[in-house]
């Protein structure tokens, strides 16, 4: 399943991404102009907590607009983990005010794994962020 370049407008620089998890969120940071995402650390909360965590990480970087991974089966089918991963997104629009994008993340958390990641949460969320990235024009 092959995710459509969004239409980010071209003033959007910089980003703030994260991959939901249920006990722990991955975090990066990047930019449009480097094409890069940087780890940062991970929210280690659950719920509302997790919530508040996430739009204090948006209030402490001033991103232009927000990534959200959400997750799929292998061949392209919703679970349980992409309603809440949608969920998060929405209410990260509705907190934050700001754009949020979603992106297929299928395998960011393995993939950061074998490229050695310290914390693969935060690692999942850079691949998530670069992928994003390379999407834009």
């Amino acid at each position: 399943m092959s995710t459509p370049v969004p239409d980010v407008p071209a003033h959007f620089q910089t980003f703030l991404a994260f991959d939901f998890g249920l006990k722990r969120t991955g975090v990066a940071v990047g930019n449009r102009m480097l094409r890069t995402a940087t780890p940062q650390p991970t929210i280690r909360a659950e719920g509302d907590a997790r919530l508040a965590a996430a739009d204090a990480r948006v209030k402490e970087w001033q991103p232009d607009a927000l990534v959200v991974g959400v997750p799929f089966h292998p061949d392209g089918a919703s679970h349980d983990n992409t309603a809440r991963a949608l969920k998060f997104a929405r209410q990260l629009r509705s907190r934050c005010g700001k754009p949020v994008y979603e992106v297929d993340e299928r395998y960011s958390t393995t993939e950061a794994l074998a490229s050695g990641a310290r914390d693969a949460d935060a690692g999942a969320a850079c691949i998530i962020l670069e992928q994003f990235l390379r999407s834009l024009p």
